[in-house]
């Protein structure tokens, strides 16, 4: 994969770059992060995975999964079909532990994840960085390879904030504008993080259907019950796809909010409506769901009788 020269990146690669030719100030503790990304071939080692920790903030959600198309050479397991087929061509960049003997992976993840399930050595540049330029180098490098989606960025932000970063230095390592940041800021703060887990990284879905996705949160025309409920059936469905259904789940309880009545499919054949003056239960006597309406008919009646007890017991009818 043909890399970006750091003289041709804006942002944090050109904060970075600055830095190393000025000689006083803040700005001196990034320079170490300039060498370390042109690669110094003295501090280029194969080191055994076992020693490598992990370090920082998560950049990425989906680590180690194909968050892209099928097809798309930058999956897991094309990347680790690749090292085992040429060898590992970019090291990972690792600094030294506290723990003698043990390193920490700045960045390079999927590389040392890779290496460790091929039971390789993994190519690592070792240099000396700091908290803070660690950082910087974390993000020129997420700059130089495959951008993060929305949603990633979201995260990142919100992980270097809450590792107790200020949002000068959050706006510096993503190259946002302040606006931008409050984009990402806004979705992170509205979508339940257990949400946007099972959503995960929907690397098509720009900052419009996020945001759509943090006002329907927001105006509570859905609870995080029910979405993680609706997301866990679709497991199987792309990144993106478990957005757009739970969009339109959102946009199909808003229509029936206003006239009143909700209707949810908790499996096909299989549809509950709610009203203001009852709840209904219907299953189709066809298909999949034939011998499940069958059987609900001779059994109902118990069912209900059963769970009428327990709902009692756990609320006992008020004496006073």
């Amino acid at each position: 994969m043909a890399r970006k020269s750091t003289s041709g990146l804006s942002g944090i690669a050109n904060t970075i770059a600055r830095s190393g030719t000025q000689g006083t100030g803040k700005s001196r503790t990034s320079a170490p992060a300039l060498g370390a990304l042109r690669g110094s071939l003295a501090a280029i080692r194969e080191i055994d995975p076992a020693l490598i920790d992990d370090w920082g903030p998560a950049d990425r959600l989906d680590e180690f999964t194909a968050v892209n198309s099928d097809d798309d050479p930058e999956t897991f397991e094309g990347l680790k079909r690749s090292i085992a087929e040429g060898g590992q061509q970019v090291p990972i960049l690792v600094r030294q532990s506290k723990t003698e003997g043990r390193f920490e992976v700045i960045y390079g993840r999927r590389r040392l994840q890779a290496c460790r399930e091929l039971g390789l050595k993994v190519r690592a540049n070792v240099q000396d960085l700091d908290d803070a330029t660690a950082l910087l180098a974390k993000g020129l490098e997420n700059a130089a390879r495959r951008d993060l989606s929305f949603y990633e960025k979201a995260r990142f932000a919100e992980a270097i904030q809450k590792a107790g970063h200020d949002t000068d230095t959050v706006r510096q390592v993503l190259n946002l504008s302040a606006p931008g940041l409050s984009h990402l800021t806004k979705v992170t703060q509205a979508v339940p993080m257990a949400v946007g887990d099972l959503i995960g990284s929907a690397p098509k879905s720009g900052r419009p259907r996020w945001t759509a996705l943090a006002e329907i949160f927001t105006a509570r025309r859905m609870t995080e019950p029910r979405a993680v409920k609706l997301l866990e059936r679709h497991r199987d469905l792309p990144s993106d796809e478990r957005l757009d259904r739970l969009l339109a789940e959102a946009a199909k309880r808003g229509a029936q909010q206003k006239t009143g009545v909700s209707e949810v499919t908790p499996m096909e054949g299989v549809s509950i409506k709610s009203g203001r003056g009852a709840v209904s239960v219907s299953v189709k006597r066809s298909g999949a769901t034939e011998a499940f309406a069958d059987w609900l008919d001779e059994n109902l009646e118990d069912i209900i009788q059963r769970s009428h007890a327990e709902f009692t017991q756990m609320n006992p009818p008020d004496d006073t």
